[in-house]
């Protein structure tokens, strides 16, 4: 304990002084003093002790010590031990090698919006939108491509192009909340357009679109639910038959598909994952789907559909709020040529999904070892790992990694000391233990598991 009776010096004295103007031109003046004052009220409670005599000096080292252990603003790399690849609360799709690369090139002055040919400006979307065409639409004409912030955003800019102040028919079975934000009737509000109900929750059928389209219905939504189901007494309208009823009514029909993969996954459970280009071919005039599920990069909303529609969204003016900055352009353009050169090893989420489970097994009876000669109890599990995001809702994962647990804590304590690792290890908490699902971590990640693990042991 310290002395509770010391006063300390007033807080501009201690700014004031060499050591204080030093610690403001690294930190900033109102951290430095906020930092101070915490170490002051330490100093009066008696938990900081100044025994030696140098209460400033004291203050000062206190704030030094407590700044310097802090992380660096924005957010932080993590370990994703949690066997969901895709971890929303994560960012999704991490980057590879090529599109982190290419965000660095990006980062400084770069060709966002200039032709170097002829030295006049360019367009910003034309980075990616050969791109989109080659490797979702290629040799089609007749399909446009545009990339803006994210799927909600594609999905708004669309509904406002096609039938802002009109009515939009939408079943309630897809009237779907996906995430913390997005919900499908907030977004019809704010694009102008109104929403039209069609049929029940449980039950939608072609008659009910018949109604609704005979009722003024300026365009059809169609919503893949994505992370939930309804079974039982159900049924739904497919793409194939919607697409005859708007064409019939002369208006468009709109798809958000939540996700979308190039071509079909040949993973069990994966291959219901929507195919944009199959969707257009079904009837769809505009396809939505997002960047950072199965594509594996950047948040990003992609719109592709009917060339003259894509056009119409491209020139709205919403489109220039919702376009993306340099780095996402510069990360999603390296992914997509990642697609098309066939290098899907690179993609970090490709290559979690196809990681061999000889070789988890292997890297789980490893990390097992090392944690026991830590003082842990450890041993190797079968897991089941699953996509995430929104993405493949019924499908899982074969997937091994090791369950932990520490004598004298609980496995929520465990788990908070990874959290609290130099580089934060995020694990599930099940059956008692905290267990480590090693599909989701990369390889090279695995020393520093061990490293959170050693430090946990002391972790108070």
């Amino acid at each position: 304990m310290g002395h509770p009776r010391e006063i300390p010096p007033s807080i501009e004295a201690l700014l004031g002084s060499e050591r204080g103007r030093a610690l403001s031109g690294r930190h900033g003046r109102a951290l430095v003093k906020e930092t101070l004052r915490l170490a002051a009220e330490r100093l009066r409670r008696g938990d900081l002790d100044a025994s030696g005599g140098d209460v400033p000096g004291t203050l000062l080292a206190w704030a030094e010590e407590r700044l310097s252990g802090r992380p660096p603003a924005g957010p932080r790399p993590v370990v994703n031990a949690t066997g969901v690849l895709l971890h929303t609360n994560l960012g999704r799709a991490p980057l590879g090698d090529a599109a982190r690369e290419a965000v660095v090139r990006a980062a400084g002055a770069s060709t966002l919006e200039l032709d170097l040919s002829t030295g006049g400006r360019g367009k910003r979307g034309e980075h990616v939108r050969p791109l989109l065409l080659a490797l979702f639409a290629p040799s089609r004409p007749d399909v446009g491509a545009l990339a803006v912030t994210n799927t909600a955003a594609a999905l708004l800019l669309a509904l406002d192009t096609v039938a802002n102040g009109r009515p939009v028919a939408v079943s309630r079975g897809e009237l779907v909340a996906i995430g913390g934000d997005f919900r499908v009737p907030s977004i019809l509000a704010r694009s102008g357009a109104s929403l039209l109900e069609v049929g029940t929750t449980n039950k939608t059928t072609a008659a009910d679109y018949r109604e609704a389209l005979a009722a003024g219905a300026s365009a059809v939504l169609k919503v893949r639910p994505s992370n939930y189901r309804i079974v039982g007494f159900t049924e739904s309208v497919p793409l194939s038959e919607l697409a005859p009823l708007a064409r019939a009514a002369g208006v468009p029909l709109l798809y958000d598909a939540g996700s979308g993969a190039p071509v079909r996954f040949p993973e069990p459970g994966l291959a219901d994952e929507p195919v944009p280009l199959e969707a257009i071919d079904a009837g769809a005039d505009l396809v939505c789907f997002s960047g950072d599920k199965v594509l594996g990069g950047p948040q990003a909303g992609i719109l592709l559909g009917r060339a003259e529609l894509v056009a119409r969204a491209a020139a709205n003016p919403l489109s220039r709020a919702l376009r993306p900055d340099k780095l996402v352009l510069a990360a999603l353009a390296a992914t997509l040529d990642l697609h098309l050169s066939g290098r899907l090893d690179e993609i970090p989420f490709y290559r979690m999904l196809r990681v061999p489970l000889d070789s988890l097994r292997e890297r789980a009876e490893a990390l097992a070892a090392e944690a026991r000669r830590l003082g842990y109890e450890a041993e190797p599990l079968d897991l089941v790992a699953v996509a995430g995001g929104g993405t493949g809702t019924e499908a899982t994962l074969p997937s091994l990694g090791v369950g932990i647990r520490a004598p004298g804590r609980t496995e929520d304590d465990l788990a908070a000391a990874l959290r609290g690792a130099p580089t934060p290890v995020i694990a599930r908490v099940a059956d008692g233990r905290v267990v480590l699902d090693l599909r989701s971590v990369d390889p090279g990640d695995d020393p520093i598991v061990v490293d959170a693990l050693r430090g946990a042991r002391s972790a108070p």
